[in-house]
């Protein structure tokens, strides 16, 4: 005998890439949840950066001894707020580029999957 079950008709595989160019609700679901994992990245990052920048003017603040440190004849708070600085935004962008990229791999190998 057969079972009853594999008579009844199959829903066809819909795959998820065709929600997402549909704009249906679950492609919108995807797509917010991409969207809202990119924007949490971004936060974190700009957050990370102002912490760095914000809180170098306090160290030097607190820290009065290094006010006085010379690096090549330029005082220490200026060499770093003025050029040492950049390479940690560099990295900082690097890091935020690789991440995002990952995110995005993650998200299509689960549209893939599905």
């Amino acid at each position: 005998m057969t079972s009853p079950r594999t008579a009844a008709a199959r829903r066809p595989r819909y795959p998820a890439t065709l929600e997402i160019d549909e704009q249906t609700r679950l492609g919108e679901v995807y797509m917010r949840s991409l969207l809202r994992t990119q924007f949490r990245l971004a936060l974190f990052v700009c957050t990370v950066l102002a912490c760095v920048v914000g809180g170098l003017p306090l160290l030097f603040l607190l820290i009065p001894e290094l006010r006085e440190v010379h690096l090549l004849g330029v005082p220490l708070p200026w060499a770093v707020l003025a050029g040492l600085i950049y390479p940690a935004f560099v990295i900082g962008a690097w890091l935020y580029v690789r991440q995002a990229e990952r995110n995005e791999r993650h998200f299509a190998e689960l549209v893939e999957r599905r």
